[in-house]
């Protein structure tokens, strides 16, 4: 079920966001994007360690359009940036409480933290947002070259509005974290870990008690951690999910679609670091393992379906 591998809003009350600021002009963040040519590929998975429940399949062709794409996941330096130049307050800021992974949590910011209802190893903690991840204590001033989390869609698109840019499609996000491999499981093949060697920043060990961290992490990695793939772009899968332009279900808007997987994602709960696996959360929604990476149209071109 989604809401295990991130719990969501589900029945909070709505918040009101204020209008996204106006881009940046010239965006620094929009020049750094990586161009891609587009073209038609095989979008979607019949595999059968898949969730048919998520929608993943069947296999189709789509076609996506030429778009530029963010070789990373914004981070926490460059979301400081953005808050620093806009004021942005963050919707976890606004709720006054995010969703966190209750193995990160000191006695006492646990001892106050409800676990959620089904999965209890989340915890609802009072004062958790990109600024401080784990909650009252904790901060990002040596993660700043690691993915910023605690990010509602709605926090998304205020980033992408000063800065430039947009969120991708599902199929944009899918094609580019294909990196031109045609149908494999990982943006680098089939095997997870090809000669032994770790690929990606998911769980190691028996979840959700054990963790060896035998890929390198046990929570965020930098960004530029593990190779990339094919397009150069890094940590498409692992490390922390990363919202889509598109809603989970088609002409649902409540429900917004996440593609990658993230550092707690292990096969035997959430084999979802998968190229093709999915998942959702209200576009309200932010918890310790939701970030966003960032997209937009080619430069100065008329984009035409090839």
């Amino acid at each position: 079920m989604p809401d295990c591998c991130t719990p969501g809003h589900a029945h909070a009350p709505v918040l009101t966001l204020a209008p996204p600021p106006r881009a940046a002009a010239p965006s620094r963040v929009a020049r750094q994007l990586v161009a891609l040519p587009g073209g038609r590929f095989l979008m979607g998975t019949d595999d059968p360690d898949g969730f048919p429940a998520d929608a993943e399949g069947p296999v189709r062709e789509v076609a996506v359009r030429p778009f530029r794409i963010a070789a990373t996941t914004v981070t926490n330096a460059a979301f400081a940036t953005f808050v620093k130049a806009t004021g942005h307050v963050t919707e976890a800021e606004r709720f006054g409480f995010s969703f966190t992974f209750g193995a990160f949590l000191d006695d006492r910011v646990a001892a106050v933290s409800p676990p959620v209802a089904g999965v209890p190893w989340w915890r609802a903690v009072e004062g958790a947002s990109w600024r401080s991840p784990e909650g009252p204590g904790s901060d990002v001033t040596r993660r700043q070259n690691h993915p910023v989390v605690h990010v509602s869609w709605n926090d998304a698109l205020a980033y992408c509005a000063w800065s430039g840019t947009r969120l991708p499609t599902e199929a944009e996000w899918e094609y580019a974290a294909r990196g031109g491999l045609e149908q494999r499981r990982y943006p680098w093949g089939d095997e997870l870990t090809p000669g032994g060697r770790h690929m990606c920043n998911i769980w190691q060990g028996e979840f959700p008690v054990r963790n060896t961290a035998a890929d390198g992490y046990v929570s965020t990695a930098p960004v530029k951690s593990f190779r990339p793939n094919g397009f150069g772009l890094y940590n498409t899968v692992g490390n922390v999910w990363e919202w889509c332009a598109d809603p989970f279900t088609p002409g649902e808007e409540a429900s917004r679609a996440m593609r990658g997987g993230s550092y707690l994602c292990h096969d035997s709960y959430c084999n979802r670091y998968r190229v093709a696996a999915r998942s959702s959360n209200t576009a309200d929604s932010s918890t310790g393992n939701i970030g966003f990476r960032v997209a937009a149209d080619p430069v100065g071109a008329s984009a035409v379906l090839p």
